[in-house]
């Protein structure tokens, strides 16, 4: 393929000299430690670090020139060519290089700003369970046709998507199931992706340190829907009861699926029974209605089967290979996970980490009618400062007992943080407890709870690190959870 071929739509800021167009390209990298003979090298300005730092060493390895947003430094003999926008134009370039993978595959994206995991686990189950090869590709990992694959971003940079996509469908696979983050969509990591399906899950507060503002936060979301250098999705689901959901506004072309607990969707929801065991409702959609049983907790995860339900209506699956993928998906890491050591008392660790999703999973509890409630949470530092007070109040307004800790502080002075979070949990009357140290607050919670008692565990979820101003520590509250409630005498396996 000839650096032209490579660059076939790709926006510079000036002609491509034609002996360089007509020169072959072995492929594009956007790390000069990966270069090698012929490649294109994509150097990229960043908080950390700027890529044309590196591009000496992508000459010295090999690379046929390089790609950027930034003029060429002075004193740099080499090609150098100046893209409008440096990730679109890296995925424009993958896409020219792995372009026939996605022709065999069926892509969904999901975005919103709750729910995006657990809907991706959802509607991944669904279509393996109508017998179809998948990936996987997420805030938790990556699964490809079954392989677990380390996970560094939400969304991965579109080079390593292509790569995926082109290993998937090397294997036979057909479809892919992806979260498509707010930072992604607006960086361009998904640019020019021929999405099959997308889907809405809500927006609410969250990322404003990076969007700066909810209309910027939303108009990232939107893109999703209007992927500019791709086809429109053939399928839209879109959330019936968020009050952005109106505003995505698919093409033309778009068929809109709308699911939720409202008369007027496409999908909806009846007759909902929530339990310790999990829930039970009825799906209403074409004219049919549809029991299913899920082992997921909490009516939350109602509209996210919902939004699954629809990714499988969009694509094909029969009704009984929806209600066995539902079934199957019997819990997502970090996602209201349920945490079981033979105690009288329910513990559940949650992702929740903004002042929305604390409220929706602290009414989640609630639907399961506890004796007492009690709530575990922190927020995290360098981010959106104005969120603090909102948990804060959050969780003071639906528990019975708060304790407040640290999340994952980085580089913030723990006891200032929570001071932001303070002020809103001191608005209410709500019995709470402070203490930095989160395994020392995980104890704390948990010797506080009695039999029938719910104990949140919210922020962390997933995540097996905590982020400290001197570094980082392992730190999985799922495991510190188990473990001190063993230490308290606690036995799954009691008879």
């Amino acid at each position: 393929m000839t650096v032209g071929e490579l660059l076939r739509g790709v926006a510079l800021k000036s002609t491509l000299p034609p002996e360089l167009a007509r020169a072959q390209a072995r492929g594009v990298e956007y790390d000069s430690r990966k270069v090698g003979e012929g490649d294109l090298f994509f150097a990229f300005e960043g908080k950390k670090h700027d890529g044309r730092r590196f591009a000496h060493e992508a000459i010295e390895r090999g690379a046929a020139a390089v790609v950027s947003e930034s003029a060429r430094p002075e004193g740099f003999p080499h090609p150098w060519m100046e893209a409008e926008h440096g990730r679109r134009a890296l995925a424009l370039a993958a896409r020219n290089l792995y372009g026939d993978a996605t022709s065999q595959l069926a892509v969904t994206g999901i975005t919103g700003t709750n729910g995006k995991t657990t809907t991706t686990y959802l509607a991944d189950s669904i279509l393996r369970a109508a017998g179809k090869k998948t990936a996987l590709i997420g805030t938790i990992e990556y699964l490809l046709a079954g392989r677990p694959l380390s996970s560094i971003n939400t969304t991965p940079e579109s080079l390593d998507l292509y790569r995926l996509f082109a290993e998937l469908a090397r294997e036979g696979g057909t479809h892919v199931t992806m979260e498509a983050s707010s930072h992604a969509l607006a960086l361009g990591r998904v640019h020019g992706v021929p999405f099959h399906t997308a889907v809405f899950t809500n927006l609410t507060r969250d990322h404003l340190d990076f969007h700066q503002t909810m209309e910027a936060y939303f108009e990232a979301k939107r893109l999703l829907f209007h992927n500019r250098d791709a086809a429109p999705p053939q399928y839209a689901a879109l959330n019936r009861d968020d009050r952005w959901a109106p505003r995505i506004e698919p093409e033309a072309e778009t068929r809109v699926i709308w699911y939720g607990l409202s008369a007027e969707a496409d999908v909806r929801a009846e007759n909902i029974e929530s339990g310790f065991d999990g829930l039970r409702f009825d799906v209403v959609a074409e004219g049919a209605r549809t029991r299913l049983t899920s082992p997921l907790l909490g009516k939350i995860n109602v509209y996210n089967i919902l939004a699954a339900f629809a990714v499988g209506m969009a694509h094909g699956v029969d009704r009984e290979a929806i209600v066995r993928g539902v079934e199957a998906c019997r819990a997502v890491p970090g996602r209201f996970e349920r945490i079981e050591e033979g105690q009288p008392f329910l513990v559940v660790v949650d992702y929740a980490h903004t002042d929305d999703a604390l409220r929706n999973v602290i009414v989640a509890a609630r639907t399961l009618e506890p004796r007492r409630l009690i709530t575990l949470f922190g927020c995290g530092g360098d981010r959106d400062r104005a969120k603090r007070p909102l948990m804060g109040e959050a969780a003071g307004s639906g528990s019975d007992f708060v304790v407040l800790t640290s999340d994952n502080p980085r580089s913030e002075d723990p006891l200032s943080i929570i001071n932001d979070a303070l002020v809103g949990l001191r608005r209410y009357d709500t019995p709470h407890r402070v203490e930095p140290n989160r395994e020392a607050a995980i104890r704390l919670a948990l010797s506080e709870a009695n039999q029938g008692d719910f104990v949140l565990i919210a922020g962390k979820g997933h995540e097996t690190r905590q982020v400290l101003k001197d570094g980082t520590i392992p730190f999985d509250d799922r495991e510190v959870a188990q473990r001190l409630l063993r230490g308290f005498g606690y036995s799954k396996d009691a008879t």
